[in-house]
């Protein structure tokens, strides 16, 4: 039967002394602290590029788990995730319009929101909802780019503002907002005002007009007559309008008032 033998700390001192004498000391260039001989704590005991893959397989997994739990969560966050990097890309989204109606669109991802995200192309600013998006891919040929040209670059000064003027500096850039909030549709929407729209609700039918308004669940818009309201809950797809489609619209609506 084995006993446990006592070790006293001078012994134990001057084994421990004994090991670091023997012991190979590796310089590690990535945790040296700049301008000085002492180390940084590094992360994990990994190297940085297991961490950062662990990193990522972390946070899938997580999506994957909060996504068999509750679907619609995890719908919203799959897609801001897909966005998100994909941001300024090109992008591919199937959506429902009405009751039957399938819309394909292909633009830039150029916001990602809290309930939405919007495309732009040359001609048209689209906005569509995720509850109405069936799915979103990369269109076929288009490279698939990282995502490393997507930072924004901060300059001294804007730094400078953003520490003593925080809120009214990034409430001026759109590029900003994005960075550093996750816009609703409601409230990206009224920084739209004066836009001329047309909206696809739920029940199949579209509405035209110039956004006057958009706050307590509601998109209001004027199209000559009188301001029409519409549901955000109820909204499906928007894109903008171009000069000769408001002029042609207009136009309609001169003729058919004065029959």
């Amino acid at each position: 039967m084995k006993q446990n033998k006592t070790i006293r700390l001078p012994e134990y001192t001057k084994e421990l002394l004994e090991k670091r004498e023997r012991e190979v000391i590796t310089e590690d260039l990535y945790n040296l602290a700049d301008g000085d001989d002492q180390l940084t704590s590094p992360t994990t005991s990994t190297t940085t590029e297991e961490t950062r893959l662990f990193m990522e397989y972390m946070s899938l997994s997580n999506l994957q788990n909060i996504a068999s739990t509750d679907e619609l969560k995890g719908k919203y966050l799959t897609l801001k995730k897909f966005f998100k990097s994909k941001r300024n890309q090109q992008v591919e989204v199937y959506s429902r319009s009405g009751v039957n109606e399938k819309i394909y669109t292909e633009g830039k991802v150029s916001a990602i929101g809290r309930d939405f995200v919007m495309l732009t192309n040359l001609k048209d600013r689209i906005w569509i909802p995720y509850d109405y998006i069936d799915r979103a891919n990369i269109p076929f040929g288009i490279p698939n780019y990282s995502n490393s040209h997507q930072h924004y670059i901060y300059d001294n000064d804007l730094r400078t503002k953003l520490l003593r003027n925080f809120g009214e500096t990034v409430s001026k850039r759109e590029v900003l907002r994005q960075q550093f909030y996750e816009e609703t549709l409601q409230t990206n929407l009224s920084s739209w005002k004066g836009s001329w729209v047309d909206v696809h609700i739920k029940d199949g039918a579209k509405k035209k007009g110039r956004i006057t308004n958009s706050e307590q669940g509601k998109l209001t818009l004027y199209s000559q007559v009188k301001d029409d309201g519409v549901e955000m809950q109820n909204i499906q797809f928007i894109k903008t309008l171009r000069f000769f489609q408001v002029t042609a619209f207009l136009f309609r609506r001169v003729l058919k008032g004065s029959e």
